[in-house]
Formats: structure tokens, C-alpha cells, sequence
């Protein structure tokens, strides 16, 4: 699911969320598309590297809803809180895996910064979800934001694109 072209080669690297990019990888087997230039943009430039952590950490699509239980990544990742579904499974190992396999990735394409859907137990930047499928939001991160994040990859939300473009161009200006 990684996508790279060696005209990205010197550009500093985006990792992104596959369901922003349109791919149907969502719980529900849907996407989040984000129509916006700018991403179209780094696409043409070669700058992203297109991931979704919960797919790549073995979770089907579609798959029950899952939130992180009243945690957040940080605590996911010590140990010291789970992830479970509507049908009361732990699919925290999952998770896990996929948050490993998308720093790893952020790592071997030199991925600075990383665009994540936000509200997501592994990509949210801001919000998740409550943890008791009410549908209610709260402040937090999920896991792969979280691991992404303690590696010193910048993480942004689909809500902070004009925040990830400006940093990008600060990026860029250090390298050009």
C-alpha cells in the first residue's frame, strides 16, 4: 500500500493515511477522500507514502468497530490499556502491529510528517472516540499517532492541512 516515485527523491516525505487517499480500508470498508489540491499536489510531487496501519496489522475489511478502552495510544502502547470492539474482542495486538509497521515505514522513506485521520484508535492526532461506542469524541491520540509521534514524526490531522503545508514548505526550505 506504499506508493513512492523517485521523483519525490530529495522532497521531504509525507506518510499518509490510505483511506485519505480514497483507498476503502475504514472499519466499514469505506474512505475519508480527501479532495483537496494540495494533497493531489504532494501526490503528483512523489512526496507520500500511503498507509493504514489497522490493514496492514492484519484487520479485515470490513471489521467491527473498535475504540481505545478510556486511554489513550500512549497507554495502549505501555501496556497499560487495550483496544476492544462493539462485539467486545481485543484486536489490540493488531493495532500494535500496524503501528509498528507504519513508523517503520515512515522510517525507511525518511518520513518527517505524516497526515492522519483524525478520531481513528490508530491514526487519531487530536480525538478518538470515547471508548463506549456512544459515537462521542474526546481528546486523544490513537496508536499509530501516538508511536509515530515518540519517534519524532509530526503528525497532523485532515483538519491541520494548511498547518502540515506550511511546515512542509519550512522543511523544504532547509533542504532546497
Amino acid at each position: 500500500m506504499n506508493t513512492e516515485t523517485s521523483e519525490g527523491a530529495g522532497l521531504a516525505r509525507i506518510l499518509v493515511s490510505a483511506c485519505l487517499m480514497g483507498d476503502p480500508v475504514r472499519y466499514d470498508a469505506g474512505h475519508k477522500w480527501l479532495a483537496d489540491e494540495r494533497l493531489a499536489r504532494w501526490k503528483q510531487q512523489g512526496r507520500l507514502v500511503v498507509v493504514c496501519p489497522e490493514v496492514s496489522g492484519g484487520l479485515p475489511t470490513p471489521r467491527p468497530p473498535a475504540e481505545i478502552q478510556q486511554a489513550s495510544g500512549a497507554e495502549v502502547l505501555s501496556g497499560r490499556a487495550r483496544i476492544v470492539d462493539i462485539e467486545q474482542d481485543d484486536p489490540t495486538e493488531a493495532f500494535l502491529r500496524g503501528a509498528h509497521l507504519a513508523l517503520h515505514a515512515a522510517k525507511r522513506h525518511g518520513c518527517r510528517l505524516a497526515l492522519l485521520t483524525d478520531g481513528s484508535p490508530s491514526c487519531g492526532s487530536a480525538t478518538i472516540y470515547s471508548g463506549d461506542f456512544t459515537g462521542t469524541r474526546r481528546e486523544g491520540e490513537g496508536v499509530t499517532a501516538a508511536l509515530l509521534r515518540a519517534n519524532g514524526v509530526e503528525v497532523f490531522s485532515q483538519h491541520q492541512l494548511e498547518a502540515l503545508d506550511r511546515r512542509l514548505a519550512e522543511l523544504d526550505s532547509r533542504t532546497g
